[in-house]
């Protein structure tokens, strides 16, 4: 399940994605995206940070290797508002500390979701990422 629609920034510590919510995604209840949808949205585009470090895109623009992410913890969760379908979410996120070792690494960043201008979502997530990154 992918919940993010597009990732217009991405960079070695910081993140923004978007995620235009459809009225048949999993995670919509009675047309709002729900608290568990807002939490796998904000890991997904967070996770992308660090992900990055075990992939490889091509001169073809493909994009080799192999990633697992697994949240460790879910340090913080605030939800002020529960977004509707067909709204756009934008997520922010930003890397506040890292830890390589051979094959994963271990982080913890900071994300905060917004509708339009407004935040919704402030939340700081552990995560074990696992890769193989391609030779």
């Amino acid at each position: 399940m992918l919940m993010t629609s597009s990732m217009p920034f991405l960079d070695s510590d910081s993140v923004e994605t978007y995620f235009d919510i459809e009225p048949t995604c999993i995670f919509v209840k009675d047309n709002y995206l729900t608290e568990p949808g807002l939490i796998e949205n904000a890991a997904q585009s967070c996770a992308a940070i660090v992900a990055q470090s075990y992939v490889v895109k091509k001169g073809s623009g493909e994009i080799t290797g192999k990633v697992i992410a697994y949240i460790s913890a879910i340090k913080k969760v605030k939800i002020l508002d529960l977004p509707k379908a067909h709204e756009r979410i934008i997520t922010k996120g930003k890397l506040i500390s890292r830890f390589d070792d051979t094959g994963f690494s271990l982080c913890t960043i900071e994300a905060s979701t917004f509708r339009k201008e407004e935040l919704i979502v402030a939340c700081t997530f552990n995560f074990l990422i696992h890769g193989i990154a391609p030779h």
